[in-house]
């Protein structure tokens, strides 16, 4: 390996060794991951109901196609796959604010039982 790929490969490396210990940590932390796995749920139902927006028609005719028997169903179903792939691509950030949020509450709540123990 020649000296100019040796530093980039060495950082992309310890990146990904850093990752893996950061997935390895927070899986140890059961309360972290509730935390996680409920703040993305939450961004999925997010952008499940703005994607259902975006398709949805007052007409007979929407973006889609017709409104037959089928298509309530069907946009509906095509919305909750579209939420899961945005937020499994990384969603709109909001669920890193939501999850952060979720365990400073949590953090406080531990705070106040053991102050209220004193």
């Amino acid at each position: 390996m020649t000296a100019a790929l040796a530093l980039p490969a060495a950082k992309l490396a310890l990146g990904v060794a850093g990752k893996v210990a950061s997935g390895i940590a927070d899986a140890l932390d059961p309360a972290k991951a509730k935390a996680k796995k409920q703040a993305d749920d939450f961004e999925t139902m997010f952008l499940e109901q703005m994607t259902d927006r975006l398709t949805a028609s007052e007409g007979t005719e929407g973006p889609l196609g017709e409104n037959g028997t089928g298509g309530g169903i069907w946009r509906s179903q095509l919305s909750q796959q579209y939420a899961k792939q945005i937020q499994k691509a990384g969603g709109i950030g909001l669920s890193n604010q939501i999850m952060r949020d979720l365990l400073s509450l949590q953090e406080q709540a531990a705070g106040g039982v053991q102050n209220a123990g004193r």
